[in-house]
């Protein structure tokens, strides 16, 4: 009988919740206000005969290279974060190998290993959310050969501090150590300068969050010089779209737009970490642009609630050691205005407080 791979028979599919996502999106850590203005000036300019061609990824390669102040040789641009786990996985899992990955955290990690048939192995976060460093190195064996760290989490907001991630990269010399930084922009502390001195290291970003270009797919992996042509020899030459690479520049450009819409979040997450201690909700510490929220047992309600009030919120009461709990984005100021008030009322409707409080 002709069948899919058993492997990819008893892979669980991600579904993200996107149909009707209509009002002020907080579900999905998107950028809220857009992309940069000099993005869409581009984007006026192209012509036909732009879209008509391959797209031609290596000079704008060497443009993401030059920010992140590394060579043209140790990066890969790709289609989103999404690519760069695929193309480790792909480029590195045999089946039987295992993987480690932190648990809860972003679910593309063990799908995509788990459909080269290798073992995947979550290691629990801590009680208080917070990245379990002992247990990880005491996870990894001989077989481990991928390890997956997103830092910050999603959707914790938690981090793994560098001297931790270097720890584990040393402790496990036979294993790919991705550390993927989509959240970067919002934390500001990154392990991209150690790539040059470890043999294993790779660390991924995203031109999705903060850079508001989640439309057009675009991130970029990068990894030590000697292990980089094996990546390469996996991925698409097309993989990225013409498109994206036509923006990408004008995108990485303009410093003043990604500084204050940052800026804007960091102050608008101090102040929904405090109405929400003020409504009675637990939240954890983040140091990404949003806030996993403790709702109790009412979360579903909570979530339909502020959707017919005009705001979407996204539900992680199925991530282990999140039970109750939901994660918000967090906008710019006016936007967080806007979702305070709304919190309030729904708090008050639901009676929410004295539930989480009890």
């Amino acid at each position: 009988m002709f069948r899919a791979r058993s492997a990819i028979q008893n892979l669980q599919q991600y579904h993200p919740p996107l149909a009707r996502r209509e009002g002020l999106r907080l579900d999905f850590n998107e950028n809220t206000v857009g992309c940069s203005p000099r993005v869409l000036e581009r984007l006026r300019q192209i012509t036909a005969d732009d879209l008509a061609r391959y797209p031609e990824r290596e000079p704008v390669e060497a443009m993401a290279a030059a920010h992140l102040q590394l060579a043209s040789s140790q990066v890969l641009l790709t289609n989103g974060v999404d690519e760069a786990i695929h193309l480790l996985c792909e480029t590195y899992l045999e089946p039987a190998d295992e993987v480690l990955v932190v648990s809860p955290t972003f679910r593309m990690y063990e799908i995509y290993a788990a459909a080269t048939g290798a073992r995947v192995i979550s290691v629990q976060c801590e009680a208080d959310l917070r990245f379990p460093l002992e247990r990880v190195l005491s996870s990894i064996s001989p077989a481990t050969r991928l390890i997956a760290i997103a830092s910050p989490n999603n959707p914790t907001g938690s981090v793994a501090d560098s001297e931790e991630l270097l720890r584990i990269a040393a402790a496990a010399p036979q294993a790919a150590v991705l550390v993927d930084e989509a959240y970067f922009e919002f934390h500001g502390k990154t392990v991209i300068g150690e790539i040059g001195s470890l043999e294993n290291l790779f660390v991924a970003r995203t031109f999705s969050k903060a850079y508001g270009l989640a439309g057009l797919r675009v991130g970029v992996l990068a990894g030590p010089q000697r292990q980089m042509p094996m990546v390469r020899r996996v991925s698409s030459p097309y993989n990225v779209n013409a498109v994206a690479l036509f923006v990408l520049p004008a995108a990485l450009g303009d410093h003043d737009h990604i500084r204050q819409y940052v800026s804007e979040v960091l102050c608008a997450r101090q102040r929904l970490a405090r109405e929400l201690t003020a409504l009675g909700l637990p939240s954890w510490p983040s140091q990404a642009n949003f806030l996993l929220v403790k709702i109790g047992e009412r979360h579903r309600e909570f979530v339909q609630a502020m959707r017919g009030h005009g705001i979407l919120v996204r539900d992680r009461h199925d991530d282990p050691g999140c039970g109750g709990c939901v994660r918000i984005t967090v906008g710019n100021e006016s936007q967080t205005s806007q979702l305070v008030a709304v919190l309030r009322h729904v708090v008050n409707e639901l009676k929410i407080v004295s539930e989480v409080r009890a």
